[in-house]
């Protein structure tokens, strides 16, 4: 019994060890493992910079017209949605009675200037006391600046357009009992608009005033708006670190409107002969952001894999600041199975290329 299990166990270790050999014969002559990938040659390019930053569009001028006096409107002399010129008149309040009482006083002006006049010449002479004619000159005084207070009330019962611009829906209508402060519209110069926003303090040496500046909005995505700075705050928000910025933009077209979310690109002297890479190629790893860089031994291609420094990234497009040169063969898909110096072959891929259009959901 006791050589049946000798011999039971023997075998029993003898079968591993045999299987344990015939596998590493068969895995030491394995051929190597040969991956494929994509690739893209690194070539200089002019690199021009910018600095992203966000805001919302305003107009050169905008004022809702309200009424500092309450009245019944008599007069409505425009149209929703249409140009108005500077000073030209938009709304009448009911000024009847204040037109009665300026007429009255001056049909009474004639006699109380001939009264201070004639009381003048005789108090130069001796004639009257100074209290008559201090009398009959304050009337005169008193009734000339009732006419001008009088005038100046109805003309602020007309509502004149302060500027040129276009207006929007009117909240009145004919015929209404008007509030003072109650809205009447909306108007604004949209002929030059302007986009408000805030880069960060470390950023300030690189702006400047009439620097360009493209601006990208969602209602027209394949077109920017060009702008310039046209002031920059003094002073720097203690709170946030942060500088607010503001640049014109010709609205010549009309196609930007007060309110619009917008992206600002603030243009930076352009740099010649960077490197840039597909973010596509681009992997991350606890060292840091890496690439796979195609060199070839012995006629065997194989991978480098290189730590890079990135810059600043446009779309799908990465500026590299360290780890390539011009000239690299550069890995752009199939990094997932890459590790240092294993076995690649290209192939033809159109997977990373971005589709004329994003497909709809």
């Amino acid at each position: 019994m006791l050589l049946i299990v000798v011999l039971l166990f023997g075998s029993v270790i003898g079968f591993n060890l045999f299987k344990q050999q015939k596998i590493a014969e068969y895995m030491a002559n394995r051929p190597e493992a040969e991956f494929p990938v994509t690739v893209t040659t690194v070539n200089s390019v002019d690199w021009v910079p910018v600095i992203e930053a966000i805001g919302f569009i305003e107009p050169n001028q905008g004022v809702t017209l309200t009424t500092e006096t309450s009245g019944v409107i008599d007069r409505i002399l425009f149209d929703s949605g249409t140009q108005v010129e500077e000073n030209q008149p938009l709304l009448l309040l009911d000024s009847e009675v204040e037109k009665a009482n300026l007429k009255s006083s001056q049909a009474r002006l004639p006699a109380a200037k001939a009264k201070y006049e004639r009381y003048k010449g005789l108090f130069s002479k001796g004639s009257i006391s100074q209290e008559a004619f201090d009398e009959a000159e304050a009337n005169y005084y008193s009734l000339s600046a009732d006419i001008e207070s009088l005038k100046a009330t109805i003309a602020r019962r007309e509502i004149k357009a302060p500027f040129a611009g276009v207006v929007g829906i009117r909240n009145v209508y004919l015929g209404q009992y008007l509030q003072p402060g109650t809205d009447i519209v909306r108007l604004e110069d949209t002929s030059v608009m302007r986009l408000r926003f805030t880069v960060p303090q470390t950023d300030i040496s690189r702006i400047s005033m009439d620097q360009e500046v493209d601006i990208f909005v969602d209602s027209y995505p394949n077109r920017s708006f060009k702008g310039s700075i046209s002031a920059i705050e003094p002073a720097v928000s203690v709170q946030s670190g942060l500088i607010q910025v503001q640049a014109d933009i010709p609205n010549s077209e009309g196609k930007l409107r007060s309110g619009m979310f917008a992206r600002a690109n603030i243009i930076l002297p352009k740099l010649a002969e960077q490197v840039t890479l597909p973010q596509t190629a681009i992997t991350f790893t606890l060292y840091g952001d890496n690439v796979f860089v195609i060199t070839e031994q012995d006629g065997v291609k194989r991978v480098e894999q290189r730590v890079v420094k990135v810059g600043e990234r446009k779309k799908d497009i990465a500026h590299i600041l360290e780890g390539v040169k011009a000239g690299d063969i550069v890995v752009t898909s199939g990094q997932v199975r890459l590790s240092n110096g294993v076995k690649v072959r290209i192939v033809e891929s159109d997977a990373t290329t971005p589709p004329a259009e994003t497909p709809m959901l």
